[in-house]
């Protein structure tokens, strides 16, 4: 089928162009966003000759086409007037008010999540120099550590005037310098005055202290973002640069110190005063549904909702909340060491030792959640009973967190009680690690699979040697790390072998060099995601990471470009894995032979960890 005719019956079966409402594509799929969804007919999609696959997730309908799919996007645009995703989001779909604000706060403080989590932790650390009488208070050490700690806090209504500035798509340093006028000194000089009151044009401006407050920063921003729109509208192009910023700054800051502002703050502490009043009344309860709780907002990404709730309190003083959901994420690092002592597969001890390792020393959980929890189902019972338990003790106790630190071992002086908080937290950690020895943790259908697994494996080994081979092509790895079957590939269509056969490696290092001398006959202008073909006509897909083309290009450097001719070794592409992770993609790399059908076998190793340039994959005709 021609490319053309291809593009043509694809835009057909989304719905036709009207329903179009944005179409990126990546190294092997169109993704589209439709308007409605229902309209599409994905059957006769995936039953299409040359679509591979059709993937609903992320809010994308991703039509699978392969290592030509440029050229089917370039031909969808020929007959259709269609934008990408940045252009046309106001096409998308509606979603509830309620999805718009998570939305909003998630956007808002993931930029900031590693800035108040490594704060938190030094605060923590200060906390414990302190305590032991290895530091004084009042030494310039202390001083200039402290300072260190407490800044992220403290200029929070700047920081968040940049981030949600960024969500709502205004300026996002006008929306900071919003947040820093609510700090500048001459209006903090104001409340010097003994009566606490001052005035705007004569309209009384009762004076708050605005550090470390979210709400306030929030109503503001959010009322820059309409009034910036406004304005752009109104005002012509070419006096836009001075006049847009000038005209909010003139509005949006007298009213957040009239209004906005001391309505935040109201909110804010009613808020904190009705936890408080709850934790006072029934603590077990409030505790209880906390510790059990936590782990499912986090998996749906609501808990973001509950950060500006922990840091208005934090601003008052201190919040019990933290001290109450700590129990979750104790719970989970329980879970974790049980399946480390348990499992008897190597993969899996791996997985769980390293899981558990940030979370013990950081806090940071996720890769425990998806790791191990959504992998093995059984255990979110385990994991929802040791929380309650832990979180109702605490709540009981009247635990308080003083400072922002995600609960960790390391961020225990964070809270106080510090005795009367670690006893819950090791109640709710010892829980679950029992609860996973005695009763185990593999779900029956996945004990199935591994069974199956090991099955294939002794029939690769035993009859792949005895085929008599014509031909065979050794593919050696790109990439240092670990080794992976494509079924654990947390993406369908390479999950399923649709783009081909192949494996996967989770790299530990940000270099991938070319498995075969060839030709490079496709790379992504974002550089996640290389097409080689050897001299014996083998081609290979090295995609770097799952759904990282959204990244634009963002932490990958490549050193190739279409046409190239490479030997085995040459470096293809540099990436940062870090960074990558921290913007919330998995760096796993399927390295997958897309003309597959062409070869009568393809075997993988059968090691579970690899070097560069050392034998991947053996291609058999």
């Amino acid at each position: 089928m021609s490319n053309t005719k291809l593009a043509n019956d694809i835009v057909d079966l989304v719905g036709k162009e009207e329903n179009i409402s944005s179409l990126v594509h990546c190294a092997t799929r169109l993704r589209f966003k439709l308007n409605d969804s229902s309209k599409a007919n994905k059957d006769a999609l995936q039953n299409l000759d040359g679509v591979l696959s059709v993937v609903e997730s992320g809010g994308q309908f991703q039509v699978v086409i392969g290592s030509h799919v440029p050229e089917v996007y370039k031909e969808i645009n020929k007959i259709a007037n269609i934008g990408s995703s940045e252009q046309a989001p106001a096409n998308a779909p509606k979603q509830g008010i309620g999805a718009q604000i998570f939305e909003v706060i998630s956007r808002s403080f993931s930029p900031l999540i590693g800035a108040l989590a490594g704060a938190g932790m030094l605060k923590a650390i200060l906390t414990v120099l302190t305590m032991s009488g290895l530091l004084s208070t009042t030494s310039g050490t202390y001083s200039i550590l402290s300072a260190a700690g407490n800044a992220v806090f403290y200029f929070l209504p700047i920081l968040l005037g940049i981030t949600i500035s960024t969500k709502l798509g205004a300026n996002p340093y006008v929306g900071g310098t919003i947040g820093a006028a609510l700090l500048e000194p001459n209006f903090t000089g104001l409340m010097t005055d003994t009566s606490n009151v001052s005035s705007f044009i004569g309209i009384p401006v009762v004076l708050m202290d605005y550090s470390s407050t979210v709400f306030p920063v929030f109503i503001a921003i959010c009322i820059y973002a309409l009034l910036d729109k406004f304005l752009k509208k109104i005002i012509h192009k070419d006096l836009q640069l001075f006049l847009v910023p000038m005209l909010s700054l003139m509005i949006i800051v007298p009213l957040t110190v009239l209004a906005f502002g001391p309505f935040g703050v109201y909110v804010g502490n009613w808020i904190g005063d009705g936890i408080s009043f709850l934790s006072s009344k029934s603590g077990w309860l409030a505790g209880a549904v906390m510790g059990a709780g936590w782990t499912f907002l986090t998996i749906l990404g609501l808990h973001w909702g509950l950060v500006p709730l922990i840091l208005q309190n934090l601003a008052e003083g201190y919040d019990p909340l933290m001290a109450m959901l700590s129990a979750a994420v104790f719970a989970q690092m329980g879970l974790a060491v049980g399946i480390f002592l348990k499992a008897k597969d190597k993969k899996v001890k791996t997985v769980a030792g390293s899981t558990f390792l940030p979370a013990a020393l950081a806090g940071v959980t996720e890769p425990i959640i998806y790791g191990l929890l959504l992998r093995n189902k059984r255990t979110i019972p385990f994991v929802a009973i040791a929380g309650a338990i832990g979180g109702g003790i605490s709540g009981a106790l009247g635990n308080k967190a003083m400072s922002f630190a995600f609960p960790a071992f390391l961020t225990i002086p964070a809270y106080t009680p510090i005795v009367s908080f670690i006893i819950p937290m090791l109640i709710a950690f010892v829980i679950a690690l029992v609860l996973v020895l005695v009763l185990g943790f593999e779900d029956k259908k996945n004990t199935e699979e591994v069974q199956d697994e090991v099955v294939v494996k002794e029939v690769e080994k035993v009859e792949v040697p005895a085929q008599p081979l014509l031909k065979q092509e050794v593919i050696l790895s790109p990439l240092t790390g670990s080794v992976l079957p494509l079924s654990e590939v947390d993406d369908v269509v390479f999950a399923s072998e649709a783009m081909g056969k192949g494996i996967a490696i989770e790299p530990t290092v940000g270099k991938a060099v070319s498995p075969v001398n060839g030709t490079i006959t496709t790379i992504f202008p974002t550089g996640h995601a290389i097409g080689i073909t050897s001299t014996d006509g083998v081609e290979i897909l090295i995609h770097i990471g799952i759904n990282t083309v959204q990244l634009n290009g963002q932490h990958y450097t490549p050193h190739v470009k279409q046409d190239d001719v490479v030997k085995q070794g040459d470096v293809l592409v540099e990436f940062d894995i870090e960074k990558i992770k921290e913007a919330g993609y998995p760096v796993t790399t399927p390295v997958i032979i897309t003309n597959t059908g062409q070869y009568a076998e393809i075997v993988g190793t059968m090691e579970e960890n690899i070097v560069q340039s050392e034998k991947l994959l053996t291609v058999i005709v």
